[in-house]
């Protein structure tokens, strides 16, 4: 576990680094410098890119993960490789010219409630290109154990860019017109930064055209991992996408803001899962399944654990975070509960996800993603013209709890295994109590005041409890090593 401790430790660092001047661009800059209308094409705008990134990257990114370490010899690998890395390529090239053939048809969908999205369609195709081939670039880095910086260009990079992007605008040296074309110049940048350090610093590929011996199971298991990896995309941004069709594009502004809120939750899972993935392969290629069961259990209770702190933090300090925000976006705290919920129940899945995509039974991933997605646009079709927003998240709750209860059920039956322990039960006691103790307790001070002095209490008291009931020995061994710090 040394290497998983090492690495996610960096990840997590740049994660909430990342996340950190997220914050601001979502909470403030955008909020404040942006028309709320103009920022909800924005949002608009990435989350349909982020919709067609998994079809145009062919799953590749989570294929390579899997297959890459499984070759014996050279000359397989190197084929394997080649056919890697022109898979997107050959979705992409097709995609974009049937994508200009019926640009009219297009174009008519997706303006028929708000027409300020018409300039910029052809960003979306450009967007998800470059997100699509950044993955692949970043899985040849994860193949290698190599996560750190891939991790960084990922959280930290557009982020940062995006802030500064937003500043110019606040000086005046950039037209907000222009915000738009600068902000996909930055996704292709950091394509091409991922595309160097992959081939330049980690490895570079050495390539053979011909295909693998066993080609036919890598394109079986590509096109089924297709729908699976992108459910958690579909989660997230189908209902923003599915909002411009039912509300004006303001409110995805105001769904954006809430979901950020509430998706830090993630940060974690999403800093563990860049090195378990290759971890969780290599054990399962190798049949050792006693050191898989000892991953899952930790990588579950370690992530429900921290995730819950963050959940508590978020949910009880939500109604004094949005009395600092502009009063046009405050009608999300409900959105923010109902979304945190799902992360959290994300959290506790561990590395599920990793071992069914590297199992014999990866198969059911197209059945469980078609399930789910079709479930996703349906629920969104009811609750969305009901509730809005509100409506939004408790179509993305739903379909949420749904999934994982699948998902942990078929990892049981199939392979045996389970992540739960008593400790997991003892973890949610604690969540539910502290909700319980803190939600109604508010200081009348200024909210941020507020907002430190609770956050500072909850979490003293999350930790000591957490550490005297032992819940977790790598959180524990974490706490020690800051305790020996402290002792003269």
């Amino acid at each position: 576990m040394g290497i998983v401790k090492s690495q996610s430790l960096k990840n997590l660092l740049s994660t909430y680094l990342g996340f950190g001047i997220g914050a601001i661009n979502t909470l403030f800059l955008f909020t404040y410098l942006l028309t709320d209308t103009y920022y909800g094409l924005v949002t608009y705008l990435l989350s349909t890119a982020n919709l067609m990134m998994p079809l145009m990257a062919f799953g590749v990114h989570n294929t390579l993960v899997k297959f890459y370490s499984g070759y014996g010899t050279n000359g397989e690998q190197r084929k394997f490789t080649t056919m890697m890395l022109c898979l997107p390529a050959l979705v992409a090239i097709p995609l974009g010219i049937a994508g200009w053939l019926g640009f009219h048809w297009i174009e008519a969908f997706l303006t028929r409630r708000n027409p300020e999205v018409a300039p910029y369609i052809w960003t979306i195709f450009v967007i998800a290109f470059a997100l699509s081939y950044f993955e692949v670039f970043y899985a040849w880095s994860k193949v290698h154990l190599q996560t750190v910086y891939g991790n960084f260009l990922k959280e930290v990079f557009p982020r940062l860019c995006v802030m500064i992007l937003l500043v110019l605008i606040a000086l005046d040296m950039l037209e907000v017109a222009h915000f738009i074309v600068a902000m996909v110049g930055v996704y292709v940048l950091r394509m091409l930064l991922m595309a160097t350090s992959a081939f330049m610093v980690v490895k570079k590929p050495e390539l053979e055209w011909g295909l693998p011996t066993n080609f036919r199971s890598i394109l079986k298991y590509t096109s089924l991992i297709i729908i699976g990896g992108s459910v958690a995309v579909v989660f997230l941004d189908i209902d923003r996408f599915m909002i411009n069709q039912y509300k004006e594009i303001q409110n995805i502004a105001y769904y954006s803001v809430a979901v950020f809120i509430a998706v830090v939750i993630a940060v974690p899972a999403r800093a563990l899962h860049q090195i378990t993935y290759p971890l969780t392969s290599g054990l399962m290629n190798s049949g050792k399944m006693d050191e898989l069961e000892a991953l899952y259990k930790k990588s579950s209770i370690n992530l429900f654990l921290v995730s819950g702190l963050i959940f508590l933090l978020i949910v009880l300090n939500v109604d004094q975070l949005y009395l600092v925000l502009p009063e046009t976006y405050r009608g999300g705290v409900i959105v923010v509960f109902l979304i945190a919920l799902a992360k959290l129940s994300d959290s506790l899945l561990g590395n599920n996800n990793a071992i069914i995509y590297n199992s014999d039974h990866y198969r059911m991933v197209l059945f469980f993603g078609l399930f789910l997605a079709v479930l996703t646009v349906l629920l969104n079709m009811v609750f969305i013209p009901l509730w809005g927003i509100n409506g939004a998240a408790f179509a993305s709750l739903l379909a949420f709890l749904i999934f994982n209860a699948t998902k942990l059920w078929f990892v049981k039956k199939k392979i045996g295994i389970s992540p739960f322990s008593q400790n997991t039960f003892k973890t949610f006691l604690l969540i539910c109590a502290l909700v319980l103790i803190f939600y109604f307790w508010n200081f009348s001070f200024h909210p941020l005041l507020n907002i430190a002095l609770k956050a500072f209490l909850i979490t003293v008291i999350y930790l000591v409890v957490a550490y005297r009931l032992r819940l977790s020995s790598e959180v524990n061994e974490e706490i020690d090593k800051y305790i020996k710090k402290g002792t003269p």
